[in-house]
């Protein structure tokens, strides 16, 4: 029994993130906070273009090593009339919650973003007073709070994001370090067992690093120290350490 529990660790885990591992040093990165590149990438339209409100979740791998095996998020809102994004990440130095520190659609650590998910017009309007209140009661908002692993950290609070506003679950990659860390658990929050932040199915989850979610939307995930394996049929693709979704886009 262990020696096929071993065996599939190996598969799902070690030889995935072995390979990125080599493919992502052999990409090389920049060599410190300042060499890297900062700016918007140019992805989402002028802020001016469009009158209608618009919600996006973007993310983009981290910095350096970590890039292996790890995605920042955050999200993007514009108001129905507004003539500029809010853009709204947690990051790992003073207070975690941060409004505008980079362009919307900024490079993270010389890294390209992705839109992971977008919404127009009344619908998006509709959300937006919602994420709104989910970010100002988001729990890990305190100087420090922060940690890179298991979380709270950037993925955390966009996974807290959707558990207030399920539409936004989709948006989650399975590289995104720190989504199944759930400050709503039991024995002061170290365990979770409820619902997926979709709502459309369970998730069980110690400290964020070990876990196994069944739903709908989020698919199957095997969580192993933060590292998530796994597969989507709503969207076909495989999830896999360091690589993340090998098929369709997540929304």
């Amino acid at each position: 029994m262990i020696k096929r529990v071993c065996l599939l660790i190996l598969i799902l885990f070690l030889i995935p993130l072995a390979t990125h591992a080599a493919w992502w040093h052999e990409r090389g990165w920049p060599r410190s906070w300042s060499d890297a590149d900062w700016t918007s990438a140019r992805i989402l339209p002028e802020s001016t273009a469009e009158p209608e409100a618009v919600v996006h979740v973007l993310a983009a791998r981290v910095g350096r090593w970590r890039g292996i095996v790890a995605h920042h998020s955050w999200i993007v809102l514009k108001h129905a009339g507004a003539t500029r994004y809010q853009r709204y990440d947690v990051v790992g130095w003073g207070n975690p919650v941060r409004t505008n520190h980079r362009e919307a659609d900024a490079r993270w650590f010389g890294n390209e973003p992705s839109i992971l998910f977008s919404m127009r017009g009344p619908d998006a309007q509709a959300l937006i007073p919602r994420i709104e209140a989910a970010i100002a009661a988001y729990p890990h908002a305190a100087f420090g709070s922060y940690a890179a692993w298991p979380g709270p950290n950037s993925n955390t609070f966009v996974s807290y994001l959707a558990t207030r506003v399920p539409q936004l679950a989709g948006a989650l990659l399975p590289t995104a370090l720190g989504k199944d860390f759930r400050a709503d658990g039991w024995f002061n929050g170290s365990l979770f067992a409820g619902f997926a932040p979709s709502r459309s199915g369970l998730q069980l989850s110690l400290l964020g690093a070990l876990g196994v979610t069944v739903a709908w939307i989020e698919g199957i995930e095997i969580n192993f120290l933060g590292l998530v394996a796994g597969l989507d049929i709503r969207r076909p693709a495989l999830k896999l350490p360091g690589w993340g979704r090998i098929g369709l886009s997540p929304a």
